[in-house]
């Protein structure tokens, strides 16, 4: 049984569009690189575990960036694409803005890195058949935007329903909802995208969720969880022959972190990044003891293709 963590490295920029807030400033507009990188790449280390980072090109063009990248490219662990631009409406743009955004990211960060980008996963997991459908002809080997969660979804649009009552915008989109019909274990996508019988070259690893209930199991509800909930929601999932865990790069910034301006918006930005990060850990250790083996998502896919 294998067990692939990722890590979405949204910025803080782009939680702000999400609940509608001014662009951030200074220092605080770049925490996700400049301080959670380090404390991921600590996580890892005493995890004893590879990780994946879905990066945003045009992030690349930050000073340093790249380069702290290129060390955990270095270290095993695998490079994934965000897309360029880290567009919420991605779903919405015409085909050559969504091809741009796919291919052109996916080459800025292999050339920014040096590192093979193999696997991508969409803004705020919003997919389509046609941005699918690019994805695979761009050259990525799989997709992970998937999240068959019937919980997230009614609560995502339980918060956009309120950023309009209070005649705030947001940037984040709800996509079709027919997605939490989707198989919850690793599939072929075909037409429509939350459905098997596609290429058999190209591979979907869904979001994790638990087997019944499709109960969200990524860092936002983990950390945010009683200890003995989040255990419970880790030891649903055990026994699936792959567990595939989505994390964000927030997930290990906390209070002490200057993130006051989401205060009332991200409840987890309330907690310690320690914190966090230890239950995180629990988690994993959780899985460890239960059997699992920790991969890359990309070697993942890999072995289910057979590649």
């Amino acid at each position: 049984m294998l067990c692939a963590i990722s890590v979405d490295l949204d910025e803080i920029g782009q939680y702000h569009k999400i609940h509608g807030l001014p662009p951030p400033r200074g220092e605080v507009a770049y925490a996700v690189y400049r301080l959670a990188l380090d404390r991921w790449e600590q996580f890892a280390r005493s995890c004893r575990l590879p990780l994946a980072f879905f990066a945003v090109g045009s992030d690349m063009a930050i000073p340093g960036n790249a380069e702290r990248l290129r060390r955990l490219a270095s270290l095993g662990h695998e490079i994934g694409n965000h897309s360029l631009d880290h567009c919420y409406d991605l779903t919405r743009l015409d085909s050559f803005e969504q091809r741009r955004q796919v291919g052109v990211g996916r080459e800025v960060l292999q050339g920014a890195t040096g590192s093979p980008v193999e696997g991508f996963r969409a803004p705020g997991y919003t997919m389509s058949d046609r941005l699918l459908s690019i994805v695979r002809e761009t050259g990525h080997r799989y997709d992970s935007s998937v999240f068959p969660c019937a919980p997230y979804l009614l609560a995502k649009l339980a918060v956009l329903s309120w950023r309009q009552l209070q005649r705030r915008s947001s940037a984040s989109i709800v996509g079709d909802p027919r997605v939490v019909l989707a198989p919850t274990s690793p599939y072929s996508p075909g037409v429509p995208y939350w459905t098997e019988g596609g290429h058999r070259s190209f591979l979907e690893l869904p979001v994790q969720v638990t087997p019944r209930l499709r109960l969200p199991v990524i860092g936002t509800s983990l950390t945010l969880a009683p200890a003995p909930l989040a255990r419970a929601l880790v030891r649903a999932c055990v026994g699936q022959l792959l567990i595939n865990l989505e994390f964000h790069g927030i997930d290990a910034l906390g209070e002490e972190d200057g993130l006051e301006a989401l205060r009332g918006h991200q409840p987890d930005v309330t907690l310690c990044a320690a914190a966090k990060l230890n239950r995180l850990a629990e988690m994993v250790e959780v899985l460890r003891e239960a059997g699992y083996r920790f991969v890359t998502p990309g070697e993942a896919a890999r072995r289910q293709l057979g590649a």
